[in-house]
């Protein structure tokens, strides 16, 4: 069923959700594998972003991640970029909630994040940026389908090193195929 599944059901943020959002937000290690710049942000700066970003663009959606049976706030997913014309979207995953991490929420999340794309919204392509180091996240991907594509060498300095930023993509048709 569309926006749920066996444990997680989604709705769409709302500013009453930006204090959840920035606690995640300014988590470093929450942060340290999905964003490219590490920052303090106040809650003002917080507030902007998901009024403007996530809320205000005509070319993403974005998703709470909640537990079914609790109700509780786990993480978010979006398509950005959403080029109607091309039927391409950009997405992103983002599991705020620690506690939740290793348990197949990632997986599940992606799941339903799919099956909007291509299913409901009929786009042809969905790409992805990863980080190198990432290996988690990775292998999720993989897991659901997505091929790399190629990677922008030594994007992201991290740690006092370089890292690739690893592109990844997937088409509808090896989605369905994949079934």
């Amino acid at each position: 069923m569309l926006f749920q599944s066996e444990r997680l059901v989604c709705r769409k943020m709302t500013m009453e959700d930006a204090e959840l959002y920035h606690a995640w937000r300014n988590d470093q290690e929450v942060m340290e594998s999905t964003s490219p710049f590490l920052d303090a942000y106040t809650m003002e700066e917080t507030r902007d972003f998901v009024q403007h970003v996530i809320m205000g663009s005509a070319s993403s959606k974005s998703y709470l991640l909640l537990l079914k049976e609790s109700g509780k706030p786990i993480g978010i997913m979006s398509l950005i970029q959403i080029d109607l014309k091309n039927r391409n979207a950009e997405c992103i995953l983002d599991i705020g909630d620690k506690d939740c991490w290793g348990q197949g929420y990632g997986a599940e999340a992606m799941r339903l994040l799919l099956d909007y794309a291509f299913l409901e919204m009929n786009l042809h392509r969905l790409g992805l940026r990863v980080f190198s180091f990432n290996q988690r996240a990775i292998r999720l991907y993989e897991k659901a389908g997505f091929t790399r594509e190629g990677s922008a060498r030594q994007s992201l300095f991290r740690g006092g090193s370089w890292h690739d930023i690893i592109y990844m993509g997937i088409l509808q048709s090896e989605y369905v195929k994949k079934g």
